[in-house]
């Protein structure tokens, strides 16, 4: 790339994830709804989901996820916490509070939401990198976590593509992760209906909106950052050892990758899906046992290709290209860390995934449905849908963050 970014070193220094304790097999709940069980397995790349038990939802992810990531981490040095999050249980409060107050952060420190669909996680980490790069950081870091759950969808279409997750990020001046080049980020911004949450309760979309959306953005926001850039002799593949491409689902990844790749080289067929294979599909890892994680999407992807690809050094350059709906959309770079596979490593997130308790069909029924009836409720206390075992089994006296039950609207978390 030509016209190297200012020496200004601002990134992720350390990442973690928190991957729910349920899972549910895509290929058996297609057979129980009667449909061909190939379809979410080779047309969309999903193999499991994650789902909460009902004594978890986004502001336990969010803690969780953050609780995972601050062992060992000075809290003291934490002066600011975004969440990122189309989930919120509260049009007010931000889920920022209750990560800072159970995750014992210090006071004299700013905490907010950042929203727009699947973008608000990046939007969250964009804002904490260039406070660092400011100056005005003062020393200290920024906590980002981003945290979402599906809406419940039973017997619809779009079932497969749904789930739940939280990523957490220190973003700070020593980027062992990820050091994030500022100068060339390119934007994309176009108001469309393609998924959306007009109620408590409702998750509405439209297939080809968001599809052609989707790639829209990238080719705008792609645009963009070609416009920041400056350089004619730019050779996307070239430029990138690896590429990141938001992921609502697998397989819209490589029709992202097929969009920006021809402009450059004339692959057809196999050609391009090995080329794809090469330089992106292992950043799927992870996002395709999750199912949808929305703000998370593109870290849990970084992730992934991190754990992924043996032949990724540091100082590699990665493109990541980030949607949300709505739309905006961002396409950035960043090099990889010196320790980034070491971070990622001790996350063990592949470990943790192979943890989650599978549900049957019928369990995952349950617990959906038991969830949806709570929504909007003044006071009920958690019915645990018939997982009690569970509890005592992934939760008891292991200190995660668990909800009890809701009193006058005021939500009750405690360790458990």
């Amino acid at each position: 790339m030509r016209g190297e970014p200012k020496d200004r070193r601002v990134g992720i220094e350390k990442i973690d994830a928190w991957p729910c304790t349920l899972s549910l097999d895509m290929e058996t709940l297609a057979r129980a709804r009667d449909h061909d069980p190939r379809h979410p397995l080779e047309e969309l790349w999903v193999t499991t989901r994650s789902l909460n038990p009902t004594w978890e939802d986004p502001v336990t992810m969010a803690v969780n996820a953050a609780t995972r990531l601050l062992a060992g981490v000075d809290r003291e040095q934490i002066g600011l916490v975004i969440v990122g999050s189309e989930s919120s249980p509260d049009f007010g409060k931000p889920m920022a509070s209750y990560v800072h107050r159970h995750c014992e952060l210090p006071a004299n420190c700013r905490t907010f939401e950042t929203k727009h669909a699947c973008y608000g996680g990046t939007a969250g980490v964009m804002m904490a990198a260039h406070w660092v790069a400011s100056g005005f950081n003062r020393g200290k870091k920024a906590l980002v976590v981003c945290s979402d759950q599906s809406r419940t969808h039973l017997g619809k279409p779009w079932e497969y593509v749904l789930g739940a997750g939280a990523t957490a990020m220190l973003i700070g001046d020593d980027p062992q992760v990820l050091a994030y080049e500022l100068d060339y980020n390119g934007f994309w911004t176009h108001e469309i209906f393609d998924t959306y949450r007009p109620t408590s309760r409702h998750e509405v979309g439209h297939a080809d909106t968001s599809l052609f959306g989707y790639l829209e953005a990238l080719e705008g926001a792609y645009d963009h950052f070609l416009e920041q850039l400056n350089d004619p002799d730019f050779d996307y593949d070239a430029a990138f050892a690896k590429h990141i491409y938001h992921v609502p689902f697998g397989g819209m990844t490589f029709r992202a990758h097929k969009t920006i790749m021809r402009r450059y080289a004339k692959l057809k067929g196999a050609a391009m899906r090995e080329h794809f294979e090469r330089k992106s599909k292992g950043a799927l890892r992870y996002n395709s046992r999750y199912g949808g994680t929305y703000t998370s999407a593109t870290f849990v992807a970084l992730m992934g290709l991190i754990d992924s690809y043996d032949d990724l050094a540091p100082g590699d350059r990665v493109s990541l290209f980030s949607y949300g709906s709505g739309s905006c959309a961002e396409f950035y770079s960043g090099r990889i860390g010196a320790r980034a596979r070491e971070i990622v490593g001790a996350a063990q997130l592949a470990a943790a995934l192979d943890a989650r308790r599978p549900l049957t069909v019928a369990e995952y029924e349950r617990v959906e449905l038991a969830r949806t009836e709570a929504i909007d409720r003044p006071t009920y206390e958690v019915d645990r849908a018939g997982l009690d075992e569970h509890y005592e089994a992934a939760y008891e006296g292991k200190g995660w963050l668990v909800l009890d039950g809701v009193h006058e609207f005021e939500r009750r978390y405690r360790r458990s």
